[in-house]
C-alpha cells in the first residue's frame, strides 16, 4: 500500500459503478496527472469479496504489458472505509461506450480496426495467461482504448485468478460473455476468457452479443447449443472463420493465444501493421 490519501487526488468525473465500487477520472494535486481510481466499499463486502479486491491490486502490481492498464498505486480511505486503486486513465472509454456510439450513429468498425483491436487483447491475454492468470470477465465494458483510439487495454482484473492446477472451478464473470463450461459451473482454464474475447469480437461485428435470450435460462440454453448467425457480410469470412474457432463449444477445439497469434490470417494482419508503421516512419523522417 503507498502513502497517499484521497485528499491527495481530484475527483474530476465519475467513469462507471457497481454494486460496492466506482471508478473515478482523478487529476494527482501535486503533478497534474492524470488517472482512473476505483473506490471499492470494503465494509460492505463479504471476506471473499475483500480477497477479491485486494487480489485485484496484486495482481496488477505484478504485470507490466502495453496491453493491459497499468496500475500506480494503492491505499485505504479511511473515512470512507473504501480500498482506493489508482490506475492508468484509457482517455478513449471502453468498447461498449464505441459500439454504442455506431449504434446510435448507424455506422459500423472498419475491419482493419476491429483485426487491430483483436490482436492487442490476444497479446494482453496471452501475457495474463503466461502467468497463470485468467482473466475470467472479459467483456466490452472491461477494455479500455486510448485517446488516439489505436492501443487497446484490458482492465477490471478483480474476478481475475490465479489458475494454480490448471483449472478453476469459481463461477464469475458475466452471462453474455461467459463460457459454455462457466454456465455449466464445471472446471475452466484460459480457453474460457478465448471464449469470451469471441464474444467481445462478435460484438464489435454485430453491434450485440452473440448470445441472446429474454431470461437466464434462454441464454443458458443458447449458449449449451452455440448456435449464432454469421457476422454482417460487410466482415470477410476470414474473420467470421476465426471467431467460429473461439466461440467452439468445446474448450479442447479453441485455440489458445499462441496459436491465434500463429495463425496465418492475424500472421498477415500482423505483417501488414508492419509495413505500415515501417512506411509512417519513413515519411516522418522524409518531413524531417
Amino acid at each position: 500500500m503507498s502513502t497517499s490519501t484521497i485528499k491527495d487526488f481530484e475527483i474530476i468525473k465519475t467513469l462507471g459503478s457497481g454494486s460496492y465500487s466506482c471508478v473515478y477520472k482523478v487529476k494527482r494535486i501535486s503533478d497534474g496527472q492524470e488517472y482512473a481510481m476505483k473506490k471499492v466499499k470494503l465494509a460492505q463486502l463479504k471476506p471473499k469479496e475483500k480477497e477479491n479486491a485486494l487480489n485485484e491490486v496484486r495482481i496488477l502490481a505484478s504485470i507490466n504489458d502495453e496491453n493491459i492498464i497499468a496500475y500506480k498505486e494503492a491505499f485505504f480511505d479511511d473515512e470512507s472505509q473504501s480500498l482506493c486503486i489508482i490506475m492508468e486513465y484509457a482517455g478513449g472509454g471502453d468498447i461498449l461506450k464505441a459500439i454504442n456510439e455506431h449504434k446510435k450513429n448507424g455506422t459500423w468498425f472498419p475491419e482493419e480496426t476491429i483485426w487491430r483491436y483483436f490482436i492487442q487483447m490476444l497479446k494482453g491475454l496471452k501475457t495474463l495467461h503466461s502467468m497463470k492468470t485468467l482473466h475470467r470477465d472479459l467483456k466490452c465494458a472491461n477494455i479500455f482504448v486510448s485517446s488516439d483510439g489505436q492501443q487497446i487495454k484490458l482492465g477490471d482484473l478483480n474476478v481475475s485468478k490465479v489458475a494454480k492446477k490448471g483449472l478453476v472451478y469459481t463461477q464469475t464473470g458475466t452471462p453474455y460473455y461467459a463460457s459454455p463450461e462457466v454456465w455449466r459451473d464445471e472446471p475452466y482454464d484460459g480457453k474460457s476468457d478465448i471464449w469470451s474475447l469471441g464474444c467481445v469480437v462478435y460484438e464489435m461485428c454485430a453491434l450485440k452479443p452473440p448470445f441472446r435470450a429474454a431470461d437466464m435460462d434462454g441464454l443458458y440454453k443458447k449458449i449449451q447449443k452455440g448456435l449464432y448467425e454469421r457476422i454482417p457480410l460487410r466482415y470477410s469470412s476470414e474473420l467470421a472463420s476465426i471467431l467460429s474457432s473461439c466461440l467452439s463449444l468445446s474448450p479442447y477445439s479453441r485455440p489458445s493465444c499462441e496459436k491465434l497469434l500463429s495463425h496465418p490470417y492475424i500472421l498477415k494482419r500482423l505483417s501488414d501493421a508492419t509495413i505500415m508503421n515501417f512506411r509512417s516512419g519513413n515519411a516522418n523522417k522524409n518531413d524531417l
